[in-house]
């Protein structure tokens, strides 16, 4: 069976994802990140004037091919478990990001010697990321 992918929903999945970025690690948890990641104020100036175009662009691509992938997820696990709607996209969501994201999340903690406190942001990020494009691309098939 040929998935049938709806490339609209990607492309709205993968700008909720950039949206969501913008807001968890700026109002959200912007502060508490920067703090663990030995960032301050003036660094985070100096890296936006010197140009974050290609830190954007790099991102986009990865939140489309995650939401790309996800949709494919999502369309086969629609065929097995005969789950559709939230609940569908909300499943699909989590077993990836269980399976594949946290873990390697996880082993950025243990082995770079950061906080746990940086997984739960990081790893908090990609879990409600996913969770979006999953209802996204559940719901607009």
């Amino acid at each position: 069976m040929i998935p049938v992918i709806n490339y609209a929903a990607v492309i709205v999945a993968m700008l909720s994802s950039m949206v969501l970025g913008f807001l968890w690690y700026g109002p959200l948890f912007g502060k508490p990140w920067m703090a663990i990641m030995g960032y301050s104020k003036v660094s985070m100036d100096k890296a936006k004037n010197k140009g974050m175009t290609m830190n954007y662009i790099i991102m986009a691509i990865g939140s489309l091919l995650t939401a790309f992938v996800l949709a494919h997820a999502l369309e086969f696990a629609s065929v097995y478990t005969k789950t559709f709607g939230i609940s569908a996209g909300l499943m699909a969501a989590f077993w990836n990001w269980l399976g594949f994201m946290a873990p390697i999340h996880a082993a950025d903690q243990l082995w770079g010697g950061k906080p746990w406190k940086l997984f739960l942001i990081t790893a908090g990020y990609s879990l409600v990321s996913m969770g979006i494009m999953g209802v996204i691309l559940a719901l607009w098939k």
